[in-house]
């Protein structure tokens, strides 16, 4: 098959949907497909870009001209899909909005190319920019997913999200997020991460991994963690992670609570030390998040139990099995956290189970073989009706 992989950005800055657009491609390209990543050069990582071409895929980098957050501007896209639209089998677009969204849809309805939508748990109107979504969904976004060939649920919960907007349940695919195994068969000694940004080798570390975004809950995690270091004072926080508007909120409050000496902002860390950091950590908490974050998984191929709450979406896969889930409340977040870092039997038990979890159930040999299925049955499903309407 000849597929096209869409997103706008593509630097792993940017997190999860950029790693699964990746690994998705990689993992069709070894299986032989030839496949397309189209995106922008809006803060592109250059040696990410080239590291994909050397695993096979090819990467097509449009200019953009201007950007409203994440919504990019690319004046060439209109002109690039007339010419090359024609040549793919079908079309795979990560998110749901988007001004790449706009052309790509309409061009592949032109030409009856079969197209799949991934929102990446951002199916509804999640937080901000609540408007601005609205009058997208009205001119463009609903009328794209519901005409989509198939859209892509990470989870139950985005199952019912595309239900209530309007997508035939016919047409929803579920299929979990995954890890690369063969990032994680030689892991780091312990040690590397502590050493590196010179944290004590007798601290437990409480590790954040994502974007510094209000909506991420980082205030309710600061709060627990203050009244956790008055009960266990040898435990240290580490947030990493792009800024997205949050920073100077975060660290204005580490310094009204005084935790400057035991809370380490460190920003965007690479790959690599992303892994040392969940090898070094004592338990991985993200307190809000919305469809299937892929560091969830990087946790557990690495051993680290999780912790996090019910607000946003949930995987029925954590609570009790890997870690905790608990209600988006302080002292709760506070107690699970804490009974992890004081509990080696507990914290080997639950690293032991996510291993067990990725090898068995979420890892990109297995659940790519899903995708490959879908898109046959899209592009089967496209041709039957394709005929169809020329006989009638």
């Amino acid at each position: 098959m000849k597929i096209l992989m869409v997103i706008s950005y593509f630097a792993p800055k940017w997190g999860g949907d950029v790693n699964v657009c990746e690994n998705i491609s990689k993992s069709l390209a070894e299986l032989g497909h030839d496949v397309t990543i189209l995106t922008t050069n809006y803060e592109i990582d250059e040696n990410f870009v080239e590291a994909t071409r050397k695993n096979g895929v090819k990467v097509t980098v449009l200019p953009s001209l201007a950007h409203l957050g994440l919504f990019i501007i690319t004046p060439t896209l209109n002109s690039w899909l007339k010419k090359n639209i024609n040549t793919f089998d079908i079309l795979h677009v990560h998110h749901s909005r988007s001004f790449f969204n706009i052309f790509v849809c309409f061009h592949a309805r032109k030409n009856s190319i079969p197209y799949i939508i991934q929102s990446h748990g951002n199916t509804l109107l999640h937080h901000d920019k609540i408007l601005l979504k609205k009058v997208y969904d009205t001119l463009w976004g609903t009328y794209d997913l519901q005409n989509a060939s198939n859209v892509i649920a990470l989870t139950e919960s985005e199952i019912k999200q595309y239900q209530f907007r309007g997508v035939s349940h016919q047409k929803i695919c579920l299929i979990p997020n995954g890890v690369d195994l063969n990032e994680f068969k030689n892991l780091p000694k312990n040690g590397e991460f502590r050493k590196k940004f010179h944290i004590q080798t007798d601290y437990k570390i409480i590790l954040y991994i994502g974007r510094l975004h209000g909506t991420k809950g980082l205030d309710l995690l600061i709060d627990a963690f203050y009244d956790l270091i008055n009960r266990t004072p040898d435990t240290r926080l580490v947030i990493a992670g792009p800024d997205d508007g949050y920073l100077p909120t975060l660290l204005e409050k580490i310094q009204n609570l005084d935790l400057q000496n035991e809370i380490f902002v460190m920003g965007f860390i690479t790959n690599e030390e992303k892994i040392q950091a969940f090898i070094d950590s004592d338990v991985f908490v993200t307190p809000c998040y919305n469809g299937f974050p892929v560091t969830f998984l990087e946790a557990c191929a690495c051993g680290t139990p999780i912790v996090t709450t019910k607000k946003g979406d949930v995987l029925e896969w954590i609570d009790n099995k890997v870690g905790f889930v608990v209600d988006y409340d302080k002292d709760q977040l506070c107690k699970k956290i804490q009974e992890i870092v004081t509990n080696e039997h507990l914290k080997k038990k639950f690293g032991d189970e996510g291993k067990k979890l990725i090898i068995e159930r979420y890892n990109w040999t297995k659940i790519v073989s899903e995708f490959e299925r879908t898109y046959e049955k899209s592009i089967e499903f496209n041709k039957g009706n394709f005929h169809h309407q020329h006989m009638l």
